[in-house]
């Protein structure tokens, strides 16, 4: 079994140019849920990183982007390729994990 593992960081208020949108947390439940639903058969990861709280030095590099608003967030990253920011297209993350394939 294959295993799919993004991660999606964020915060728990909105970006200034995201209100009408999920925050990021919404963000990483609809995405892992939607995943799952399509790649059932594979082990569907993804994982919460709160730009303002502890994370690992891992994510250093894409909470400092973040801060230096270089990223909106959400920003989601499959692969250490950024994916999707803001308001994320679930098309363009399925054709990443597919073109990874």
């Amino acid at each position: 079994m294959s295993e799919i593992r993004l991660v999606v960081y964020g915060a728990e208020e909105k970006c200034a140019s995201c209100i009408n949108l999920p925050t990021a947390y919404e963000t990483k439940e609809w995405l892992e849920a939607a995943l799952s639903r399509k790649y059932e058969q594979e082990n569907v990861k993804v994982d919460y990183v709160d730009i303002h709280g502890i994370y690992g030095e891992e994510h250093q590099s894409y909470v400092n982007a973040i801060l230096e608003d270089e990223y909106f967030y959400p920003l989601i990253v499959f692969n250490d390729e950024v994916v999707g920011e803001g308001n994320p297209r679930l098309k363009t993350i399925y054709e990443k994990i597919e073109a990874s394939r």
